[in-house]
């Protein structure tokens, strides 16, 4: 009889010690404070609504628990998220968003596919900061494969002429390829010719400057054949 006393006792000290340290838990690690960094797609809000949900939302303690490199196969465009606890009362949530190169429209949806060419997400919706790509010959389109394109070298073009309008912070709305693989870029009614990959680097530094001139322009910016040693640029209005 004593040693069933003697346990329960132990049961009934043991649960209160476990409902103090859960009650401390809740208390001490519950968060006010919240970095979010790695989001392009979300605002630091949205992808806080979506970490932050439930009873236990703002517990640091369980959400670095929940978020230790948690795949998001639920959420568009993001690959993982992790939460890392910097103080009790403060977390970061670096989250790894999908590498999307670009996006193309089929049967009234938007496509997006990654450096490539492999399709790593499908929405209604279009995000804005990626541009969309037109001249790509293909029959059918296919979740997580890749576009069956004549020509999967127009993928390393893509990733090339994307990756230098983000190092010189232009934002294209469209890039268009002809069947010489000569490419337009397009900024709401403006189009810039670029023609081929010659000078690319140069000609986009050099687009950068003039894009402001071009705002609310309609017509063609002929950069096909500039380089260091030819700077000349002409502007073409497209006739009412």
């Amino acid at each position: 009889m004593k040693k069933r006393t003697v346990i329960a006792v132990c049961v009934c000290a043991a649960s209160l010690v476990l409902g103090i340290l859960g009650a401390l838990a809740l208390r001490y690690y519950k968060v006010t404070t919240v970095y979010v960094e790695g989001n392009i797609h979300y605002s630091n809000e949205e992808i806080m609504d979506m970490v932050m949900k439930g009873t236990l939302g703002d517990n640091s303690l369980y959400l670095a628990l929940k978020y230790k490199n948690k795949g998001m196969d639920d959420i568009p465009f993001v690959q993982t998220m992790d939460v890392t606890i910097l103080a009790p009362d403060t977390i970061r949530i670096t989250v790894y968003e999908k590498a999307v190169a670009g996006y193309i429209e089929y049967l009234d949806r938007y496509m997006y596919f990654d450096k490539d060419g492999i399709i790593v997400e499908t929405s209604e919706e279009r995000t804005t900061g990626i541009p969309q790509v037109t001249g790509l010959q293909f029959g059918y389109v296919v979740m997580h494969e890749k576009l069956p394109v004549d020509n999967p070298e127009i993928f390393e073009d893509i990733l090339d002429i994307t990756q230098l309008l983000n190092k010189y912070g232009v934002q294209a709305d469209k890039i268009r390829f002809d069947k010489s693989m000569h490419k337009t870029l397009y900024f709401g009614d403006a189009r810039v010719s670029l023609g081929s990959n010659e000078n690319i680097g140069e000609k986009i530094m050099k687009l950068k400057g003039i894009l402001p001139e071009l705002e609310g322009k309609k017509g063609m910016l002929r950069m096909d054949n500039y380089s260091e040693e030819m700077k000349n640029v002409t502007f073409e209005l497209d006739s009412e």
